[in-house]
């Protein structure tokens, strides 16, 4: 079990919004000759940026800036780009740091391939250790699913305990059934699926709310492997621009996001943090919530808290999405809930009286359709307010919900990478009219929706170039869609950056600080080596970063 969510209250403690520097103190830093996109309306491009201290100073020509410079170390950046820093509304941030050192599924094309890599693995650590993490793809290899036999012979001395890429869907061994305690006589979870032999035996694939089952008797790792995971996430969003992310959770949904918190505060007290993080807790820890940020406040600039994430469904590949109409390729099958709406409803209801930030994972038409119901009925009985309900991923919608966003002030959050990875084969899976209202990029910015761009890592990585590429090209990754995958969703590279800077940064209540490049907003900025408002779409996923800067400090520079 994880460790008990009252260290998380004990060490955070209340703090504020640092001030900005005083106008009087020196520019620290300045950039000259590049190609600046503001995303302030007002002045969309420049060319040059002062720093002082942690906070922009001035924004302007690099001959203005040149001025302010004076013994600041001055960046010429030779025509290259500069953009706010990326802000990934929408990571598992630990996680996907133990990702990085896990086994390595996701590119498996065969069954004997993924076999051979969890082998191969087992053979590099200590008997008894938890194989987890890999982000297999069944897809990849015609649609069948694993089974624990196909890896029991090779992995005799350690519990495997692998996830397919989406996070929805897990496969067990036999030797982690054994230390779960989970045999035939195990019963089934509501909201959730235990894939079973002829003999009711667990084939050894869990879904959804069924894989608590075996979450729950995962051993905790060690402090230091976890503030490890942490540092090496932290470098590798640093190398692709992230300067800030909002982490929704880890793979114990109940009390891996609470200690999270333990991890983000360990580190910010020992001041390692190189990314800001906005941290969600599970929906259903409301007023646990509720009473932390009043007893410790909300953070400050680094390590911010107010939010909680729950669940209506699944995911599209694990056929757990809750749809309107059942799966194309499953016609007895329309998905299902993971959450019952009346706890939806009575957790949103609380969590929105006591002033906390909601977010809530939709997938299908039919979830989405149902969240925004319960949105619009809290809203109406609460009361007026500046809530920002958001959807995360709002993947699948239906169209008379696209103006519903707006006109209930509900932001999507979406994970534009997806659009090109599932767009290989959701054809299949719901058809190509629903898949219409797929990743609507385009149709939800036409209805005046707020769009926030994410990656969903570990499911999908957090690299806001790849991402951009997905959302202006929809090229899926399997390159059979050369002119995209339902291409009237497509939207422009500035809509894009909008949505990874200054929509993510809105998402969070955060634009008075961040999302664009002003005087007095905090300097976080990224610098890439080409314009991506002028090179062919289909190259943008070859451009780099450069630098990256949090904080008026480099925390990444492009060796």
């Amino acid at each position: 079990m994880r460790r008990s969510a009252l260290v998380a209250l004990a060490l955070l403690s209340a703090c504020t919004m640092k001030s900005s520097e005083s106008a009087g103190d020196p520019v620290t830093l300045a950039v000259v000759n590049a190609r600046i996109w503001t995303g302030d309306a007002r002045r969309p491009w420049a060319d040059g940026i002062a720093v002082r201290g942690e906070r922009i100073a001035a924004v302007g020509s690099s001959a203005e800036i040149r001025k302010l410079a004076r013994d600041a170390e001055v960046i010429d950046a030779q025509g290259q780009m500069l953009v706010p820093g990326f802000i990934d509304s929408h990571v598992h941030f630990i996680d996907g740091g133990f990702r990085l050192s896990s086994v390595q599924l996701r590119d498996a094309k065969t069954p004997a391939e993924f076999i051979a890599r969890i082998k191969a693995f087992a053979a590099t650590v200590p008997k008894g250790t938890w194989i987890q993490g890999g982000d297999w793809d069944h897809e990849l290899w015609g649609g069948e699913l694993p089974t624990r036999a196909w890896i029991d012979s090779v992995t005799p001395d350690h519990p495997v305990w692998v996830n397919r890429l989406d996070g929805h869907m897990k496969l067990a061994n036999s030797a982690a059934l054994a230390a779960a305690g989970i045999s035939a006589a195990t019963k089934d979870v509501s909201g959730g699926t235990i894939i079973r032999l002829p003999n009711g035996e667990p084939a050894g694939v869990f879904k959804d709310n069924a894989m608590d089952l075996v979450d729950g008797k995962v051993p905790d790792p060690p402090a230091a492997l976890e503030d490890r995971a942490l540092d090496t996430a932290m470098t590798y969003v640093a190398s692709h621009g992230v300067t800030s992310v909002h982490n929704v959770g880890s793979a114990n949904a109940q009390t891996g996001s609470w200690n999270d918190l333990v991890v983000f505060k360990r580190a910010q007290a020992a001041g390692r943090l190189r990314t800001r993080i906005y941290s969600a807790v599970p929906l259903s820890t409301w007023q646990q919530l509720r009473d932390t940020v009043a007893a410790h406040g909300r953070g400050d600039a680094w390590l911010k808290i107010g939010a909680l994430k729950g669940f209506v469904d699944g995911s599209l590949g694990s056929h757990t999405a809750a749809m309107h109409a059942p799966f194309t390729d499953a016609p007895n099958d329309s998905g299902f809930f993971v959450t019952s709406p009346d706890s939806l409803y009575a957790w949103t209801s609380g969590a929105d009286k006591a002033g906390l930030h909601v977010f809530v994972h939709a997938i299908g038409d039919r979830a989405i359709a149902t969240q925004l119901d319960i949105f619009e009925r809290v809203a109406k009985e609460n009361g007026p307010r500046d809530r920002r309900f958001r959807i995360e991923h709002a993947q699948h919608v239906a169209p008379a919900d696209f103006p519903r966003f707006a006109a209930l002030g509900v932001i999507p959050s979406m994970q534009p990478y997806h659009a090109i990875d599932d767009g290989r084969w959701a054809d299949k899976v719901i058809g190509p009219e629903r898949a219409k209202g797929t990743y609507a990029f385009r149709s939800l910015l036409d209805a005046k929706a707020t769009l926030a761009f994410g990656s969903d890592w570990f499911v999908a990585p957090p690299t806001p170039l790849e991402g951009i590429y997905a959302a202006v090209t929809r090229r899926t990754l399997d390159d059979k869609q050369p002119g995209g995958w339902v291409p009237e969703q497509k939207i422009s590279v500035e809509e894009a950056l909008r949505a990874y800077t200054a929509g993510s940064a809105y998402a969070a209540f955060d634009e008075q600080e961040k999302g664009t490049l002003q005087a007095g907003k905090l300097a976080d900025f990224v610098i890439i080596d080409r314009d991506l408002t002028t090179i062919a779409p289909e190259t943008i996923r070859e451009a780099k970063v450069v630098r990256t800067v949090v904080g008026g400090k480099t925390v990444y520079q492009k060796p």
